[in-house]
């Protein structure tokens, strides 16, 4: 079985308070992108001999040992309730950037649970695997999903909304700085914000340059000033709205439909444009 992990971006993001468990409340609005990696899943054809994941990858670079990989930490979660998961091979074609702010990591492991599901009918039902995908990161809930959700909780709790961007392109921009998640929490405070992202969401897009905010955003850029200019490119260009996405460091820029993006950025930056369904 072969399945094409999205990425996604957020159209804001508040933290709004810290919570008992260390981890971080917050809202914010979960926008799917059609840029993928690929995963492909296979019984692994020595199953008598053979226990757990046989896993490889290519593509672009993964940080870290191959144990802490979320592809193999997914079939480990259910495998503990699923002793009938035979071993498998995996193979990760990595194709999304990492530590970019495009959650790229957290759609690998939610898309190995769907796969897995799938592929071995375990008839797990949506909320039970946003509940094991939980147990994977806070952003691994919403690939379950996949559609534009606004989020709160540590993200897991989703509410399907709308947003009027069919037609729009979006062009994301990275400039391949690896923003730690952890030192990002760290680095900001969190705080009640004065408006609901919810209601904001829903007003037309050319308001939200006045109204929408990323919370990481204001640290992220002093310690990588080059985010502030990424951003003020695609205002230039004639972005409605740009922001930074998650905790960084990929900058997006929405465009009024047919617009012609002429800006060029330096070579080693990962750059992708497509249209808003």
């Amino acid at each position: 079985m072969v399945v094409f992990p999205n990425c996604k971006i957020n159209l804001g993001l508040h933290v709004i308070s810290r919570r008992d468990d260390g981890f971080h409340n917050l809202e914010t609005v979960f926008y799917p992108l059609p840029i993928t990696d690929a995963l492909e899943i296979i019984t692994h054809p020595n199953k008598q001999e053979f226990t757990g994941v046989e896993f490889s990858c290519s593509g672009l670079a993964i940080d870290g040992p191959a144990d802490s990989n979320l592809c193999i930490k997914a079939y480990q979660l259910l495998h503990k309730d699923f002793a009938q998961l035979p071993p498998v091979k995996m193979h990760l074609h990595k194709a999304i950037p990492m530590g970019a702010g495009l959650g790229g990591g957290s759609a690998d492991g939610a898309f190995t649970l769907l796969a897995l599901n799938k592929k071995y009918q375990l008839g797990l039902t949506e909320q039970q695997l946003i509940h094991y995908a939980l147990q994977l990161g806070s952003d691994c809930p919403f690939f379950i999903v996949n559609q534009p959700s606004y989020a709160t909780g540590r993200g897991e709790e989703l509410t399907p909304v709308s947003v009027q961007l069919k037609g729009y392109t979006c062009v994301m921009v990275n400039p391949g700085i690896h923003v730690n998640t952890g030192w990002a929490f760290k680095a900001i405070s969190p705080a009640i914000p004065d408006k609901n992202l919810l209601e904001l969401i829903q007003t037309p897009v050319v308001n939200w340059r006045q109204s929408l905010t990323n919370d990481f955003q204001v640290a992220v850029a002093a310690a990588h000033p080059v985010i502030t200019t990424i951003c003020e490119t695609l205002y230039n260009q004639g972005a409605v709205y740009a922001a930074m996405s998650g905790s960084g460091s990929t900058c997006f820029g929405i465009f009024e439909p047919n617009h012609v993006f002429t800006a060029t950025f330096p070579a080693g930056y990962f750059i992708k444009q497509v249209v808003l369904d």
